[in-house]
């Protein structure tokens, strides 16, 4: 009987050690794998109401450079004003504001999976902007809600009420934030920010802020950062930060212009255009240390690189490179410029009209 109980037990733990091993194998911790970037994705929003918004690839390997890869792979064009792209898993979720559409495509390929029509009734919603947590998207759109995707269905679950024409948004301490502008009411802007518990899917808190909240991005501290345009007139545009612990604004940066910006690590980089005593546009483009509150640089680039209209700001985490992307006039083809982290230009890339978001693929 003893062998036999041994036997028994070695056998036991035979299955249990193989059981370990496999399900380590197939769960493998994600922090300790470091990405290989394939290529990216610029957005370009073209011109509203001219059905033109395109998406740029770049391929690292290759150095080609595709002027609608969108295109190329659907055979019909992506719509009016495609506003914000990101990837979630191995697809890549696009914002196509006039168009009223979430448009799902395959990362890769940029090959259609599925669109999603952004519409109450008869009316548009005009989707905006996009983040994800825990295999849910949430979108913001000029309708006043943040639309909750299932990432395995691909089926709207609900719509959560916020403030008027919400922008941007961040996830921090289990919270989303979401900027209400009320942009599309001057001059009777709104100066909110809708908190949302993203267990419960409620409002926990609506957070006054300056007039006209654009872009939001969270640090590591769990701060947030709330970047408001102001009303052109008596109130200038500031950036408040809040503490998403307390959910109270713990500081507010008065006359600071910026239109969107890039948290990686202790920097944020900022940008945008502010205007002379002449009302002539200045570009701007800074670079912020989230841990001691302060603009380290008023000029982030550092070898003279000049730009004409920062549109858009993406970090990579992985390289530490800084995405710039150049609208020009907004009518022609614009330029998207690659920075290291010190400011320094490592190249530049030709887009279509009104680049906006720049996406990072993984190979």
């Amino acid at each position: 009987m003893k062998p036999f109980k041994l036997n028994y037990v070695l056998f036991a733990l035979i299955i249990i050690f193989s059981s370990c091993r496999k399900d380590k194998e197939t769960t493998p911790d994600k922090q300790d794998i470091t990405p290989v970037r394939k290529g990216l994705y610029v957005l370009n929003q073209g011109n509203q109401n001219n059905n033109n918004s395109t998406l740029t690839y770049y391929d690292y390997a290759t150095k080609a450079l595709v002027p609608d890869q969108f295109f190329t792979a659907n055979n019909r064009g992506l719509g009016d004003t495609g506003n914000d792209a990101e990837v979630y898993g191995s697809k890549l979720y696009i914002v196509v504001d006039v168009s009223n559409t979430v448009e799902i495509v395959d990362a890769m390929t940029a090959k259609s999976i599925k669109q999603i029509p952004f519409v109450n009734g008869t009316k548009g919603r005009q989707p905006r902007y996009i983040v994800f947590d825990k295999n849910k998207a949430y979108v913001s759109s000029y309708d006043g809600t943040v639309a909750v995707i299932d990432t395995a269905s691909l089926a709207v679950e609900q719509y959560i009420t916020v403030g008027r024409n919400p922008e941007h948004m961040a996830i921090a301490n289990g919270k989303l934030y979401v900027a209400n502008s009320g942009g599309l009411s001057f001059p009777d802007y709104d100066q909110t920010v809708s908190v949302i518990d993203l267990t419960t899917k409620l409002v926990l808190k609506t957070i006054t802020v300056t007039e006209n909240p654009n872009s939001v991005a969270a640090d590591q501290y769990g701060n947030v950062y709330i970047l408001s345009i102001g009303n052109y007139a008596d109130i200038s545009p500031a950036m408040n930060i809040i503490d998403s612990k307390t959910d109270l604004v713990t500081k507010t940066f008065d006359n600071f212009p910026g239109n969107v910006m890039a948290i990686n690590g202790d920097y944020a980089y900022i940008a945008g255009t502010a205007y002379d005593v002449n009302y002539n546009t200045i570009p701007v483009i800074k670079l912020f240390n989230v841990k001691t509150a302060v603009v380290e640089r008023a000029n982030f680039i550092t070898d003279g690189t000049s730009l004409t209209t920062p549109y858009g700001i993406n970090a990579d985490p992985v390289t530490g490179e800084i995405f710039i992307t150049d609208a020009k006039d907004y009518t022609t083809n614009g330029e998207v410029y690659c920075f290291s982290s010190g400011g320094v230009k490592k190249y530049s890339l030709t887009t279509g009209i009104d680049p906006g978001n720049v996406t990072l693929i993984n190979k």
